[in-house]
Parts: C-alpha cells; structure tokens; sequence
C-alpha cells in the first residue's frame, strides 16, 4: 500500500478552520479552476468570486494576488494527478499506466491554461513538476518492465506527446478519446 502524498503546495494549513470558511475557500478554487480553463488566466476575480457565491474580499482574504490563486489551482490540479496515481497502482501495468495517462491527458488543458501566468522558475512551479513526475515514473516503469509498454520510449516522451494532442483542437470529445487511443495503442509493446 503506497503511502498518501503530500500536498505540494500547503493548501492545508491555509484553509481556514471554520466548516463555512473552508467551503468559500473551496469554492472559490473551484470557480477559479473552471473560469482559468474557460477563459485563460485573465478570468475576472470578481466573476470568480460570483461563481463561488462569495464576496470579493472573501478571495481577496483568501487569496491576497492573482498569483497566489493561480498557484494555488495549480497546484490542486497536480496534487490530484498525484493522488490519482496512488490510486492506480494496484492496477494491472497497463490499465494503470492508460488510466494515468487518460487522467493526465484532463489535467493538461488546465496546465496550458495556467502556464503563460506561472513563473516557471518558481519554487510552486518546480516542485509540482518534480511531484507529479515522481508520482508517475513508478507507473510508467511497472508497465516497461512487464513487457506492456514500449521499452524505447521514456516517460518525457509520453508526457510531451499527450500534451501536444491534448493542445490541438478537435472536432468534439470522441474524437480526442479516438486520438488518445490511438497514440496509447503506439505506445504498447508488441
């Protein structure tokens, strides 16, 4: 049993410790993750604090810059790629590694949503990297070396070429999932 991760960024010991004040602090990440993915960093904080059905100085309490929030919905999105990793180890090696890359792949438009406004030379920044990298490699590597997934492909490689899919457009969901499939069916051993 793989023990849980630590949370990147410590959104925990910020959250506040009233139940009320703890949902408007989730709240408002959740508005912004969904205004950040529909349009881009710029999304009006005051259009995110509607959304969250809170008060503009409740983020602003919350969140004292837009930096501060956008790190802060980056690093949630990474920390549950990370969870969603633990959760896939008892898989079978190839089921885990598809159902990683699938959950990657739903991560991905949020990153490239968010990476324009990151400083990526920033701790934030580099220790989510560091975190999700770590937390995919045990899975990628069980799925090389139980002979499922191609043995001259490296983890970087895959993460660039889903990235790189994911950034195109398509014509609707079936078609990315047709995509998606067909680069996973690439990536397998033969």
């Amino acid at each position: 049993m793989s023990t849980p991760t630590r949370p990147i960024l410590d959104i925990a010991a910020r959250r506040p410790h009233r139940a009320d004040a703890r949902r408007n602090f989730d709240a408002v990440l959740a508005a912004a993750r969904e205004a950040f993915a529909a349009h881009g960093t710029d999304a009006s904080l005051e259009d995110i604090a509607r959304r969250a059905n809170v008060g503009i100085g409740t983020l602003y309490r919350n969140f004292p810059t837009r930096q501060d929030l956008l790190e802060a919905v980056y690093a949630g999105e990474v920390q549950e790629l990370c969870l969603g990793a633990q959760a896939v180890a008892e898989l079978e090696p190839w089921e885990a590694f598809t159902t990683w890359v699938d959950s990657f792949a739903r991560y991905v438009p949020t990153k490239l949503a968010l990476l324009q406004a990151l400083n990526k030379d920033s701790e934030i920044f580099r220790a989510c990297k560091s975190a999700m990298l770590a937390s995919a490699l045990p899975i990628f590597e069980r799925a090389q070396q139980a002979g499922a997934l191609r043995p001259d492909v490296e983890l970087d490689d895959v993460l660039r070429m889903i990235s790189g899919m994911i950034g195109s457009t398509y014509a609707d969901d079936a078609q990315r999932q047709r995509v998606l499939g067909i680069a996973l069916d690439g990536l397998r051993a033969r």
